[in-house]
């Protein structure tokens, strides 16, 4: 009888040896499992911008070298009010490939005419919005020098750089603003500290509505004026 019992528990605890070991047989091996779930993970690629951060430093020699490439001289500019169209000058090719440059960013868009004289000028290329600064912050920070004798005057219907409100006695363009002149008898006393570098060829009609529209004593409009979008046209 004990012969027998012991029989029995070696049967069983070969049994078991052989469950074992084709439980393992059948499990990956350990370095399997590993390889399989390890997920490689890429950082993101940050786009590579395609201009640089502009400044005082770097701003003319950009504008001297986009001149070449970039020979769009008409713009139009979509407001509530209507269209206007503008033809940039040639001659005042920094002024203008400025201009070309933020409308092909889509700088304008969105800005305001912000400031309003009726029987004089029209400002725009401003705004209280945040996202506005967000977007001048990325193309940089930087003043154009004053381009006035290229026989140019204040005529109606002119489109002129203003300067910066810093402390600025040589008359340093602020590049991201502009003005047309409203006034039937021009704005000749603007000239020579100014530079024009364009002229409404469609749409006077647009700048006088908006040149009447209420505004406070400093000329900032009672109701935004948007500039919807400004774009290149042939």
């Amino acid at each position: 009888m004990r012969l027998l019992i012991l029989s029995l528990l070696i049967c069983l605890l070969n049994c078991e040896d052989k469950k074992t070991t084709d439980k393992k047989s059948l499990d990956p091996p350990i370095s399997k499992v590993i390889k399989d779930t390890i997920v490689t993970v890429e950082k993101p690629k940050v786009p590579e911008r395609e201009f640089p951060v502009l400044n005082d430093k770097n701003a003319m020699e950009f504008f001297l070298e986009y001149d070449k490439e970039h020979k769009e001289n008409k713009v139009r500019i979509t407001t509530d009010f209507g269209i206007i169209d503008i033809q940039l000058f040639n001659k005042t090719k920094f002024h203008r490939s400025n201009f070309i440059f933020l409308t092909k960013l889509g700088y304008f868009d969105n800005t305001q005419f912000y400031r309003i004289v009726n029987n004089f000028i029209i400002q725009g290329g401003n705004s209280d919005n945040p996202d506005i600064r967000d977007k001048r912050r990325n193309i940089g920070k930087y003043l154009l020098p004053p381009d006035t004798k290229r026989g140019y005057r204040h005529h109606r219907g002119v489109v002129s750089m203003p300067s910066s409100e810093i402390k600025n006695p040589h008359k340093l363009a602020s590049p991201f603003e502009f003005f047309i002149v409203q006034s039937p008898n021009g704005a000749y006393h603007l000239d020579g500290d100014y530079t024009i570098f364009g002229k409404v060829i469609k749409g006077m009609n647009v700048v006088d509505e908006i040149a009447k529209q209420k505004a406070d004593g400093r000329g900032w409009p009672d109701h935004n004026i948007y500039i919807r979008k400004v774009e290149i046209i042939d």
